[in-house]
Formats: structure tokens, sequence, C-alpha cells
């Protein structure tokens, strides 16, 4: 990820700044339909409420408040910017939702604390750690073991993805994962060609 002083925490900076002014969370990285999305899919599948959730670069934390209102109990956080995590503490409080729990954490070197996770939960992320310039190839075999680290086996992990198609996802995480299942997602049309412009897939942890 790019260095705490860099881009995203500016972004956050400026979101915890334009919150604490009119109330509003700001970017909502993948829109509102790829929350539901999620949502539904864990609904469709009778996943316990109770079920422990992971969401790695919580961000402002909007989809751990929907689950939340969605009746979701056991539900982490977790974000490299400290800024992040701060702003999703305003959006926490504002909505009253006292069992979201909320960390600052490199994902690439999780404390041993994070483990043991039903579900885990990735939307831009792993795209975010493939576009650092300084070794990407080994940032995402990090990523790659860290989520065998925090998700228990049998535990699913879904990710949303606008840089990596499904093939490619099903390459990147091949070690230790099997998938379950794509969630459809908006399609476009580009010279004759329908492709999708957003990937979003189910894994299990073998």
């Amino acid at each position: 990820f790019p260095p705490p002083d860099s881009s995203w925490d500016a972004a956050y900076e400026r979101e915890l700044q334009t919150f604490q002014d009119i109330g509003d969370t700001g970017e909502i990285w993948f829109g509102e339909e790829s929350m539901v999305r999620l949502i539904r899919w864990l609904e469709k599948h009778k996943v316990p409420f109770d079920s422990s959730v992971l969401d790695i670069g919580t961000g402002n934390g909007v989809l751990l408040v929907e689950l939340a209102k969605s009746g979701y109990t056991n539900l982490t956080g977790i974000d490299y910017s400290p800024s992040a995590i701060q702003l999703s503490e305003k959006v926490r409080e504002k909505e009253g939702m006292s069992n979201i729990k909320l960390k600052v954490e490199d994902f690439l070197a999780p404390s041993a604390e994070l483990s043991g996770f039903d579900i885990c939960i990735d939307k831009g992320t792993f795209d975010a750690i493939s576009l650092d310039p300084s070794d990407a190839v080994g940032k995402r075999k990090l990523y790659v073991g860290s989520l065998c680290r925090v998700l228990k086996p049998e535990g699913f992990f879904l990710i949303t993805s606008c840089n990596w198609t499904k093939e490619e996802l099903l390459n990147e995480f091949r070690e230790g994962f099997e998938i379950l299942e794509e969630l459809p997602t908006p399609k476009f049309c580009f010279g004759g060609r329908i492709g999708n412009s957003v990937t979003a897939l189910v894994f299990q942890r073998k």
C-alpha cells in the first residue's frame, strides 16, 4: 500500500473533515449495489448473524454499518489508514453501532489477534495493493498468505474488483481457495464486446 502520508490518507482526512462538518460519509468506493449484492449473498446462504466478518480495507465503514443494520453482530473493520479508521469510528458513532470493532492494521502483516474469521470481504483493497509500484507481485502473494491466516478453513471470501477479470482472480487465489460463485455485476459494452467493469466472486477456503 502507499505510505500512510499518501493520497489515500489525504482523501480520508478530507472525508473526515466533511463528515464532521455536515455528517456526510463521503465516497462509497464501490457504490450501493455492490454492498447490496454482498449482503444478499450472505442472506441467501443463510450465513448465521453471529458469524465473524472481517472487512479488509474498510474505508469509511459504511459496509459494516449496512451489515449491522441487516442483523450481523460480529463485525470487524481494518484499514491501513488511521484517518479511514477515524472516519469509520465517526460513522459508527453516528449510527449507534457499538458492535462494530475497528482497527488500524496492515493486512499484509496482520497482528496475531486477527484470526479465525468466518467471512472476509474485500472491495477494492486487493486492487489497490495490486497497483503498488513497488513489488506488486510480492504484495499480492503476501495478501493471499494473510487471507489464509485470518480466514477459517471452509470460510468465505467475497471479493469485488474493478481491475481483475474472473480468470485472473482465480489464478491469484488458486493456492488455498476454490471458487463457489460469481455474483452478477453491471455489464458494459465496448467495441461490440460485452465485458464487466466490476468482477465479484465468492471463494471458499480449502
